[in-house]
């Protein structure tokens, strides 16, 4: 099995180096990410349960799809790949906003990553990789932000925090039709 890196980044997400992925989360050594938001013609948001042999955040509810770019890919790219490995979907992302976060996620690791935020629209069914997949669900904007503030242990920390900034950037930027 190939160990796999990332890319470690400085605050302006220039390159730096790469590191082991688990060495990275354990050292919360900043590296870059990307985040995928899909959205359905109903206004739905899809979100998926990860699978419960994650090495972190098991069977919690986070984005549509989210992980990090290979050595020499582009983060584009990387999110497209992974959309269709983890939920079998292919569609447009249109990379939104990045941003920096850090945040414990148990078991002694850090996520700190530079978040590359992409969206696309989508009403094709997603065809799940139960390896990194448990489920998924559509559900409207409101539901979705009522259920994060009456059950915050059931969603990813990342995803809480992302979620509120895409939101925000869906209320200030008239151009992301919804």
């Amino acid at each position: 099995m190939q160990i796999e890196k990332v890319i470690l980044v400085d605050e302006n997400d220039h390159e730096i180096g790469s590191m082991e992925k688990m060495e990275a989360h354990e050292k919360a050594v900043l590296h870059r990410a990307f985040s995928i938001f899909l959205f359905n013609d109903k206004k739905e948001f899809l979100l998926q349960q990860r699978a419960w042999g994650k090495y972190h955040s098991p069977g919690l509810w986070t984005n549509t799809c989210c992980s990090h770019p290979r050595l020499n890919e582009i983060s584009s790219d990387a999110a497209k790949r992974r959309l269709d490995e983890e939920m079998g979907m292919n569609c447009g992302l249109i990379e939104l906003f990045s941003f920096v976060y850090k945040a414990d996620v148990g078991q002694g690791l850090t996520e700190h990553e530079f978040d590359h935020i992409f969206v696309g629209f989508t009403n094709e069914t997603p065809i799940i990789n139960h390896k990194e997949v448990n489920s998924w669900k559509y559900m409207n904007l409101a539901d979705l932000k009522q259920d994060i503030i009456s059950n915050p242990q059931h969603y990813t920390v990342w995803f809480r925090i992302a979620f509120e900034k895409v939101e925000e950037y869906i209320l200030i930027n008239s151009s992301l039709k919804l």
